[in-house]
């Protein structure tokens, strides 16, 4: 059973909407030159892009290598970020590839390197 609408005071208006009309905006919107125009005189920087009628070259080889991906599933799922150089993160995943660690392993072999020489001296 569906519930009667409430009553909100527009009696039967609310029934017959034949007689609605969409009327436009009343407000005239200026041509585009113009309002270009205007824009450049107040410092608006156009961000379209522009059409180029060849297409340029292709874009160059990146310069840097692309970053490879390192998802397994070895039980970790204890996130931990820290701050460092570029040069560290660089060094620390190029030991990770160059033994096919992943990075959480690689950093639980330094952890244990690490703990041994503390041990000994």
């Amino acid at each position: 059973m569906i519930k009667p609408r409430a009553d909100l005071g527009f009696g039967a208006a609310l029934d017959d909407l034949g007689g609605f009309e969409f009327k436009a905006s009343p407000i005239a919107r200026p041509p585009k030159t113009e309002t270009a125009r205007a824009a450049q005189a107040a410092g608006f920087q156009n961000r379209e892009p522009l059409a180029s009628p060849q297409p340029g070259p292709p874009p160059p080889a990146p310069s840097k290598p692309v970053a490879t991906q390192r998802r397994r599933r070895t039980g970790r799922n204890v996130q931990f970020n820290i701050k460092t150089t570029p040069e560290t993160i660089a060094a620390f995943c190029a030991i990770a590839d160059a033994n096919g660690w992943g990075l959480g392993e690689t950093l639980e072999r330094a952890t244990a390197l690490l703990q041994r020489e503390q041990s000994k001296g």
